[in-house]
């Protein structure tokens, strides 16, 4: 199973050097910063105390560089089940101290070990268990997963105690550990009271016995064809149950790449919660024996199990083909084939990191890949670590989207950068146009979302009032890609309809006639008076909004950074008592 990444919470400027050290060891990882306190973080919050119980309800990981004493009273009111407690830490703000808190049946002694690790101090770990044994119990390792964390608490109780136990089956870091391990001998150990089980099979755990099943399985799924999602994971179910396995022995589901997106295998995944890989046949190996030689589903499996694995099970009903093979180690799933390709369009805003949405955010953090026009790539902030970049010309739209496409589908996680919104003249459309005329197999099994941002327009009208608090449209005067004639019968059509009109690409360096057109056509059915409001840089240095009237309104007021909203008959100017202007259209409509 994948590692929540944690979030990394500072109140002072001063906390934030040690945040970027800790947040470089976790990718994925978020910093939350005290506004008007901090600067330059990923998210910005100004409630401590309902952040922090917001981060602890969804069990994401803590990380406070802040005093330990404020963490815990803040989250004092919630501690009621052991098991639900995601790991807690406190750092200190210089980063001479790491304190774990809470979740100690979620690895936070082993995550307080990574990040001294990462700033070179010792770990202020208190927890006996760990300190004498040498191990954690609560908490075993990547690829290990403790069936009855319940009676762990009594049996390690026992261990301190002087109790012996008895190892049955194998894993290095319980026999290399300090356990009071009972010597094996003829007779099995009969002077020990305690057992540790490890075993991938499905058996019944007893409080006097831990049960850890270790992600040794590898499921391979082919020909789901339609298969429907619940009959599929109905399906897992049963021959996991007829093979005897624990579910939470699987490391991962395996199949084809030409199976990518199937609903089948992303419900399978999600209800096992673990992840889904894809191979290329040439990946495949080859079978020796006759039986198994044609099934893809086998040699899929035992691809993913590795050297030395087993072949325990094969199911070839009449949709699925199934094949289970068991590794001699638990399977690191995300080092086996690719994982679902996704492609994420993102609207940064106008301007920079301020203007971004928590979701963009994120998005640009997890991807692996970021492609955009490289204006839009700087405004949306640094790389981290193994992180590319991929910049190209503003006038490359649909071969940048065949790019990033290409890029999602041999299984990376791609950002696709645009400014303001992008489904709004913007990149979103041309991702989509790309896929309908271009047609590729393999773009079908991408996983994409659009995911909104401020737009121009929107930057605009805030900063100057509410010009579009009316019905209003959009409308681009760049005739690249549409002939000009739709264009000015869309002007001519807005104007008459006396609709508020936000106009982007006004005017450029190989278009300098079609802006002073618009105001003509505008000027035969909108008064001379009417408001415009000009907002070039929005978000950006150098941000300037102007208010003047469509009669005084000159093609060089504009260039390709402004956005242009004209007025309806009802949008009205409030001058201020120092000098500047309000412009709002009202909500009623007055003829």
């Amino acid at each position: 199973m994948n590692r929540v990444p944690p979030a990394i919470v500072i109140l002072g400027q001063n906390s934030l050097p040690i945040a970027k050290k800790i947040s470089a060891h976790f990718p994925g990882s978020q910093i939350y910063g005290l506004i008007d306190r901090t600067s330059n973080t990923d998210i910005n919050f100004s409630n401590f105390g309902e952040t922090l119980r917001e981060l602890f309800a969804t069990e994401t990981p803590i990380i406070g560089i802040c005093a330990a004493g404020i963490i815990i009273r803040t989250l004092a009111p919630l501690l009621s089940d052991k098991r639900a407690e995601p790991p807690v830490l406190a750092v200190a703000e210089d980063g001479s101290a790491v304190v774990p808190l809470l979740g100690g049946l979620h690895g936070v002694n082993d995550l307080a070990r990574e990040i001294a690790a990462a700033l070179g101090v010792q770990p202020a770990i208190t927890t006996t268990g760990d300190i004498r044994f040498r191990t954690a119990l609560l908490s075993p390792p990547q690829g290990y997963y403790l069936a009855n964390p319940e009676d762990a608490k009594t049996f390690i109780s026992n261990l301190l105690a002087g109790a012996k136990v008895r190892l049955e089956g194998a894993a290095s870091w319980l026999s290399e550990s300090n356990l009071p391990l009972a010597k094996p001998s003829k007779r099995i150990a009969p002077d020990a009271k305690l057992t540790i089980r490890v075993t991938e099979k499905a058996v019944l755990p007893a409080p006097d016995c831990l049960v850890y099943h270790p992600q040794i399985v590898a499921v391979a799924l082919t020909k789901l064809s339609n298969t429907d999602p619940e009959i599929a994971v109905s399906f897992v179910q049963q021959v996991l149950e007829n093979a005897g396995l624990a579910p939470a022995s699987v490391a991962g589901f395996f199949a084809l790449k030409e199976e990518m997106g199937n609903p089948a295998l992303e419900a399978v995944s999600q209800y096992f919660k673990v992840p889904v890989r894809f191979l290329n046949l040439s990946e495949l190996v080859k079978l020796d024996s006759i039986k198994f030689s044609e099934n893809q589903a086998a040699q899929i499996a035992l691809t993913a199990a590795g050297a030395n694995s087993q072949l325990i099970e094969c199911d070839r009903p009449n949709s699925v083909n199934c094949a289970i093979a068991l590794a001699a180690e638990p399977i690191n799933a995300s080092a086996i084939g690719v994982s679902r390709g996704k492609l994420a369009i993102v609207g940064t805003g106008p301007g920079g990191a301020p203007w971004m949405s928590p979701e963009v955010k994120e998005i640009l953090r997890e991807a692996t890949d970021w492609v955009g026009y490289k204006f839009y790539l700087d405004l949306a902030g640094t790389l981290r670590e193994g992180q590319k970049r991929h910049d190209s010309d503003n006038r490359e739209e649909i071969d940048r989207a065949r790019f990033a496409l290409d890029l999602a589908a041999s299984g990376k996680s791609v950002a696709v950068v645009s400014s303001g919104d992008p489904g709004i003249f913007a990149m979103a459309a041309a991702v989509f146009e790309a896929i309908d005329f271009d047609g590729k197999p393999e773009w079908q099994g991408i996983d994409i979302r659009v995911a909104p941002g401020i737009s121009a327009m929107q930057a605009a009208a805030a900063a100057i009032g509410a010009p579009l608090g009316h019905d209003f449209c959009a409308i681009s005067l760049s005739d690249i890609l549409k002939p000009w004639e739709v264009i000015e019968q869309r002007i001519s059509a807005a104007a008459i309809a006396d609709l508020a009109i936000a106009f982007y690409n006004p005017i450029s360096k190989q278009r300098i006639w079609q802006l002073s057109r618009a105001i003509e056509i505008l000027l035969q059915s909108r008064d001379a008076k009417t408001p415009v409001v000009l907002g070039r840089n929005l978000g950006r240095p150098g941000q300037s909004v102007r208010v003047c009237t469509l009669g005084e309104f000159q093609p060089q007021d504009a260039d390709m950074r402004t956005l242009v909203i004209v007025g309806s008959s009802q949008t009205r100017i409030i001058p201020r008592k120092y000098g500047d202007v309000w412009v709002y259209t009202p909500r009623r409509y007055e003829k």
